[in-house]
């Protein structure tokens, strides 16, 4: 259940509402995800509360690129309320410590594009956890997406063996984020060099 009052007011900010359509474009309509949509138009779940924070790029016309949401994890968030057994030592937890969950590219970039804002996306989210300090990151990922992460550079370890949860296969990971961060990503390929962009650190 959602406070209107709060969706009423998230909506009112042009790029979270930018963000929240992309996200219903691509979780539901493209990846066929069986979560809730308000209005047929937006996605949006029952962890985008007043605890959420989103990274979020956009074009000059406030309009979505990518995005990803971070929870605290002393709060409910997905890896303990919804996947614990992912995790074979039990769910990471901690001041520092925030779950990374809807990294979401918008669908309308090219394969190129895509590309090159996801590392754009992947480094925004080290400058915040080192401006905020951030020190790990947990995350839910379908295999082929967590062998990527994986292999980003960073320092970054899964939580637990694959599981199959319906018609995908998942598994959850953990992510050290240190001075040292950006500059190992840059080493395995995971570029910061785009072009002027904004970039909204919103709730």
């Amino acid at each position: 259940m959602h406070d209107i009052s709060q969706l009423q007011q998230a909506m009112e900010h042009s790029v979270l509402r930018s963000m929240f359509e992309a996200r219903k474009r691509v979780f539901i309509d493209i990846l066929g995800w069986d979560v809730p949509s308000l209005a047929g138009k937006y996605e949006l779940d029952q962890f985008d509360t007043p605890e959420a924070k989103y990274i979020v790029l956009a074009n000059g016309q406030s309009l979505h690129r990518a995005s990803a949401r971070l929870l605290p994890t002393h709060t409910p968030h997905l890896l303990d309320s919804i996947f614990p057994w992912l995790c074979r030592d039990g769910v990471p937890r901690g001041p520092t410590c925030r779950e990374i969950s809807r990294f979401c590219l918008d669908p309308r970039l090219t394969s190129t594009e895509r590309r090159a804002v996801r590392n754009e996306l992947v480094h925004a989210l080290v400058e915040h956890a080192l401006e905020n300090g951030i020190t790990q990151y947990t995350g839910i990922a379908e295999k082929a997406w967590l062998q990527q992460i994986l292999e980003f550079g960073w320092r970054c370890r899964p939580l637990g063996p694959i599981h199959h949860w319906g018609r995908s296969r998942i598994g959850a990971l953990i992510i050290d984020i240190d001075a040292d961060t950006p500059a190992l990503l840059e080493r395995s390929g995971i570029s910061a060099l785009q072009p002027a962009r904004e970039i909204a650190h919103v709730h």
